[in-house]
């Protein structure tokens, strides 16, 4: 518990860092001063609310027993196998295969997978994969990977600001050159998502192997990877691929193609992530 809590103070203090030092780059003091402030207000507003605006985004429609039965009882039974209070269920209606968990701690969470993942995996491997997204949950990695989804977009969002309107000191004249704040608008979104690759990878492997516990079928969760992987890169996933600061939020990494977004990956290689699961095997009962 301890070590999530230090893993999310390191995030959000590196983020706030950034936003002062795009700041301070674009507007000296001054937008150091209103990116910090602007810092501070993100944090507070990604703890509270960035989980309605990720599924907003995704345009996630709320579930319940009545309205998807099957899947809602998966994630019942799960739950309760995880002793975890009951999450909100939410379906996507996008045919890649994937899921997500978010929500600030477990009272608190919300667990969605697209449509594409239900009708692609049987229920032993749709189980397995609820497992692991509620496993993020039991751990409160959603916490982490929630809020750095919005930070990192908000970043992206400040230093295209910066090259519009700052960069002035309080005489009009700027304070960077227009080369160097076309710099920064390309670099600030990429070192926001290199924060976020320094704790996501460690994040999935413990999914993982929380996921095979609780669902007792590391198997079935090996298998589903495989099937995900095959499926999502030739499937695209138009939210993810607007906002790819949401893609380290996904089983597996939404993004298709060859281009800028997937020079760095936010998941492990799937086949590592298959053979220890594999290696699970002979230790469940």
């Amino acid at each position: 518990m301890f070590g999530n809590w230090l893993k999310t103070s390191i995030l959000m203090a590196g983020i706030v860092v950034l936003f002062g030092t795009v700041g301070m780059l674009l507007g000296g003091q001054k937008g150091m001063l209103i990116a910090l402030l602007f810092a501070g207000g993100m944090n507070v507003y990604a703890y509270w609310f960035s989980d309605q605006m990720v599924l907003k985004m995704y345009n996630a429609q709320q579930v319940d027993a009545a309205t998807a039965p099957a899947f809602y009882a998966i994630v019942a039974e799960l739950a309760q196998r995880a002793g975890l209070p009951m999450p909100r269920v939410y379906i996507i209606d996008e045919a890649q295969p994937n899921a997500f968990a978010t929500g600030r701690n477990p009272e608190h969470a919300a667990v969605a997978a697209t449509t594409g993942i239900i009708q692609l995996l049987s229920h032993r491997e749709l189980r397995a994969v609820m497992a692991h997204e509620l496993t993020h949950v039991k751990h409160r990695d959603i916490l982490i990977s929630t809020m750095s989804a919005t930070v990192a977009g908000a970043i992206s969002a400040l230093a295209q600001f910066g090259m519009l309107f700052g960069g002035g000191n309080n005489n009009g004249e700027r304070n960077v050159h227009p080369a160097v704040a076309i710099l920064i608008m390309i670099v600030a979104p990429i070192a926001a998502m290199l924060i976020q690759m320094a704790i996501s990878r460690a994040r999935e492997f413990g999914a993982d192997q929380g996921g095979a516990e609780i669902s007792g079928d590391p198997e079935a969760l090996a298998s589903a990877l495989r099937k995900i992987e095959a499926c999502a890169h030739g499937t695209p996933l138009e939210t993810a691929e607007l906002h790819p600061e949401t893609a380290q939020m996904m089983i597996i990494n939404p993004l298709s193609g060859d281009g800028i977004k997937n020079l760095f990956a936010t998941h492990p290689a799937t086949d590592e992530r298959v053979a220890r699961l594999l290696a699970m095997r002979g230790r469940m009962v």
